[in-house]
């Protein structure tokens, strides 16, 4: 017979797995890449440094505003404004167990953290 510690520690990891599931990766083609916040700038306004190395200001869209936090240290997602590539738009934050697993597969290199 199992203890509940172990049973909480299945679903723990079995939540975790449900998180690796659904991450969502940089589409090359329509300017994505892997950004981190450095800094909070006010508003919708944050500062990211990018995988190519150049820092850019990138905004918070309306739709993610109020339902998604992002705090300084985050990793996300920027999509790069084609007339304007010194700014981008935030389009995903991931979460700890996430960023930890991309890490993992060595797909932020490229990143001067």
């Amino acid at each position: 017979m199992k203890s509940l510690g172990n049973k909480s520690e299945e679903a723990q990891q079995a939540k975790e797995q449900q998180l690796i599931a659904k991450i969502r990766y940089p589409r090359r083609d329509e300017l994505e890449m892997f950004a981190i916040a450095t800094q909070l700038m006010g508003t919708d306004q944050v500062k990211t440094i990018a995988e190519d190395g150049i820092e850019r200001q990138a905004r918070i869209p309306g739709k993610m505003r109020k339902k998604v936090w992002i705090r300084q240290g985050d990793l996300l997602i920027i999509r790069l404004w084609d007339f304007q590539p010194i700014k981008a738009d935030i389009v995903w934050r991931f979460l700890g167990t996430q960023a930890e697993h991309i890490r993992r597969k060595g797909l932020l290199n490229k990143l001067p953290i």
